[in-house]
């Protein structure tokens, strides 16, 4: 019956020191964080019936008469049970004389998972029964009376963490869910790190938390935005994806500092790592450049950090969108581990190889590998075809895999055209052992690296699953990624310009000339915040220029200006230079958690479709309640014919 003693964990909260500024220790919720610099040990059990709560007691509290309320976990025997509340777990003595017989028959069919309230004395468990694993274990409690609180029904699943159940219970059954110790842990810890983050924020910097509304017009360009109707006849409000233009206009208002836990919405689809409605933590300041906003997330994330994990080294590396793509064939690159892709070009030049040669004589072509370490000792025949088929599959592109041992290149026929010459220069520029495998490539420079960026984390993947560890859960390696093109060309038509960011973002200062000749070449002044391969943040310096705004929104953009009239407006009258980040606050707890999933560290997620399985959430309206919204269903033909029926 091992229960950790996570929470004791929280409740010491962070006491490393960072830099000239002590971090205190988590303290009370109900203490005034701006008034007191005294941290204490939360007061769990005020203003409720209990004394105590079940994972507190020690052999301290011998001789104390204590009152706890909880939910039955095990029972054994009729003699013993375990009570568990958020905090712990405690064994408790259900007394077998006569004169206590209403409490035996409280306590012993009482089903699992009801929930009671006991009184009794704490007391040390005999000698030789101590339970070393559990924080409690020296001790138990000696009932003297019992409630029955509210009985519990036959469960759809066992509230232990071993039992494994799938997700589609789990989330029509949250709230049975959510008294899992992992659960509990996740959102326990949620709500430590966002109040350290309101702290660091308001009380250290002078940041406001202000709230911006959730009711709003459609904005150009970004995500899918979800629609509320109106009363007025055909207008709607829209969800914001982003408080994006209101914390731009709070700078404009001359707020200086704002922050905000921002609920989100964005309407984007059966995506599995993203929800409908989501949390991030969103900040602006005027005057800032740069490197004074990396320098504050470092400091936030420092602080807010949680004390059992590694504590963060600052400040975090950074790399330009360029270098990332063409070092990891990503601009979210996981740096725990290397693979990292080179260019061969120069010394296949006077290859053999046909496709090769093809590539080479383009104007954009070029050659890329990327060295798999002991990839010869893990790496099979169906491996190398899978790796193959799915470079032919998704990117029309031809891999070689070249071994340094000859009787290793069964599955590369075309690697006798390479020359001794050529492979001692791969041997030298990337550095090959014996037992390595090279996976070479050839096209145009993105997609060439975006393809081995891809097979990089394939790979990862194959040669962890044969038991070599690349990727240690433990370590967290952020990296910022600048310098992103400030445009990119539209699929459906790639002679349009459209926002690689936002329409709001600045272009570099060294390339506002480009914007009036070769625009697709203009960087921007954003940066991404890359946490173990996974963007958690990202941001930008703003144009605080009406000119520079309306001729990008309008002229490069295309885009409709009359709805950012309020915005244009907004920045003629003496706009600050400003700029911000969000942080994703689910992404990031899923990672620091090591939680599988997004839903894992949210409390009421939806399903990756986007519907909530406990309450049937979206549901149908009838007819008339949509009539004052002026809207009608428009029923496809197959959903008439189930309707008739």
């Amino acid at each position: 019956m091992y229960f950790p003693s996570w929470l004791s964990q929280l409740c010491r909260g962070l006491s490393r020191p960072i830099g000239r500024t002590t971090q205190p220790t988590w303290g009370s919720f109900s203490r005034s964080l701006a008034l007191s610099s005294q941290r204490r040990i939360p007061e769990f059990s005020s203003f409720i019936a209990r004394t105590n709560t079940c994972g507190e007691l020690r052999s301290s509290h011998l001789g104390q008469e204590v009152t706890l309320c909880g939910w039955i976990q095990y029972r054994r025997q009729n003699i013993f049970l375990v009570l568990r509340d958020f905090h712990g777990l405690v064994q408790v003595v259900i007394p077998q004389d006569e004169s206590a017989a209403s409490v035996k028959k409280i306590l012993c069919e009482a089903p699992l998972e009801s929930v009671v309230q006991v009184s009794g004395t704490v007391i040390s468990r005999p000698p030789g029964q101590e339970n070393p694993k559990m924080p409690t274990g020296e001790i138990e409690i000696k009932v003297k009376t019992a409630e029955l609180l509210n009985s519990c029904k036959r469960l759809p699943f066992e509230i232990k963490d071993f039992v494994k159940k799938t997700e589609a219970l789990r989330l029509q059954y949250r709230y049975l869910d959510l008294r899992s110790f992992q659960m509990q842990y996740n959102l326990r810890l949620r709500s430590q790190v966002v109040m350290k983050m309101r702290e660091y924020l308001c009380n250290l910097h002078g940041f406001v938390d202000i709230e911006t509304p959730t009711l709003f017009k459609r904005t150009p360009g970004g995500a899918k935005e979800f629609l509320v109707p109106s009363r007025e006849p055909g207008k709607f409000y829209s969800l914001p994806q982003s408080p994006q233009q209101f914390k731009q206009l709070l700078m404009v208002g001359g707020l200086d500092r704002y922050f905000q836990v921002a609920r989100c919405y964005r309407d984007e689809g059966s995506r599995p790592d993203r929800q409908p409605e989501f949390t991030q933590i969103d900040i602006e300041m005027s005057f800032v450049d740069q490197t004074g906003i990396r320098s504050l997330i470092e400091g936030l994330l420092q602080y807010s950090w949680p004390s059992d994990k590694n504590p963060l080294v600052v400040p975090f590396p950074s790399m330009t969108f360029a270098e990332a793509l063409a070092t990891y064939g990503t601009d979210k690159p996981d740096t725990r581990f290397g693979m990292k892709i080179v260019d061969i070009s120069n010394a296949f030049r006077n290859t053999e190889v046909r496709f090769l040669q093809d590539a080479l004589s383009k104007p954009q072509g070029t050659v890329k590998a990327m060295c798999v370490r002991e990839g010869a000792n893990y790496l099979k025949r169906k491996d190398i075809e899978s790796i193959r088929k799915f470079a032919a599959d998704h990117f029309n592109e031809e891999v070689l895999p070249v071994f340094l041992k000859a009787k290793e290149n069964w599955n590369s026929p075309v690697a006798k055209f390479i020359l001794e010459k050529q492979r001692l220069e791969l041997i030298r520029l990337m550095e090959i052992q014996e037992d390595d495998v090279v996976l070479l490539t050839a096209g145009e420079h993105k997609k060439a690296c975006s393809l081995l960026g891809k097979l990089r984390l394939a790979c990862a993947d194959l040669l962890e699953m044969k038991g070599m560890v690349l990727r240690d859960p433990a370590q967290f390696s952020f990296l910022w990624v600048v310098d992103f093109p400030l445009f990119l060309p539209k699929e459906e038509n790639p002679m349009e310009l459209e926002s690689a960011h936002h329409p709001f973002t600045a272009p570099h200062p060294g390339d506002i000339h480009l914007l009036y000749t070769e625009p697709e070449k203009v960087r921007s002044q954003h940066y991404d915040l890359v946490l173990n391969g996974t963007e958690i943040g990202g941001g930008s310096i703003r144009i605080h220029d009406a000119e520079l705004q309306h001729y990008i929104l309008a002229t490069l953009l295309k885009e409709d200006v009359k709805l950012l009239s309020h915005l244009l407006q907004a920045l003629d009258y003496g706009a600050p230079p400003h700029g911000g980040i969000a942080l994703g606050l689910d992404r990031l707890m899923c990672l620091v958690t090591g939680a599988p999933s997004i839903r894992d560290v949210i409390a009421f997620p939806k399903s990756f479709r986007g519907h909530d399985l406990m309450s049937n959430a979206p549901d149908s309206v009838p007819p008339q309640e949509l009539k004052p919204y002026h809207i009608q269903v428009s029923w496809p033909a197959d959903s008439e014919a189930e309707r008739a029926h």
